[in-house]
């Protein structure tokens, strides 16, 4: 499994989706359970030009990938939602890409074969300036949290040994 972070670190809350892929990282690594070797998830920071690492995702052959993405889901600032692929074009994700998170879901399928789903999670500010919102920032700490979970449960991470 591939999870995928986008976003722009000079958008504001635009950074949602890498800030929740690092603090996946910061959660997985001190668990040990992000041992870097043999993982069966991988974390890709996308940044705002995804294409960058899409030979990266590819060699991974994932069966399925997550995009973690600001997304204007018309809901308070913070909340998050799964959107599929197909729905993705309902969900206006700010346009701060270069390529359409659409049209990448579409093309990660067609490439990898794997099953695609948007993690959206809806900014309070995506106005230039760096820095998460107060309530974004809450909400990134949840996310990765229940990220963490929702892989133990899948059996998608390795087992650190205790300390």
């Amino acid at each position: 499994m591939v999870v995928l972070g986008l976003g722009s670190p000079l958008r504001r809350d635009d950074f949602a989706g890498i800030a929740v892929l690092r603090a996946l990282r910061r959660l997985l690594t001190e668990k040990g359970q992000l041992t870097g070797s043999g993982e069966r998830v991988l974390l890709v920071e996308g940044g705002s030009a995804p294409e960058n690492v899409l030979g990266l995702v590819a060699r991974a052959r994932p069966t399925h990938v997550l995009i973690v993405d600001a997304a204007d889901l018309g809901l308070p600032p913070g909340s998050a939602a799964l959107i599929r692929p197909e729905e993705a074009g309902s969900a206006h994700l700010p346009s701060t890409h270069t390529l359409p998170v659409r049209f990448l879901c579409s093309y990660l399928s067609r490439l990898t074969g794997a099953k695609t789903l948007v993690l959206g999670i809806q900014p309070k500010d995506i106005g230039f300036g760096e820095g998460l919102s107060p309530e974004l920032e809450d909400a990134i700490k949840h996310l990765a949290g229940a990220l963490v979970e929702a892989l133990e449960r899948a059996g998608l991470l390795a087992r650190g040994e205790p300390p």
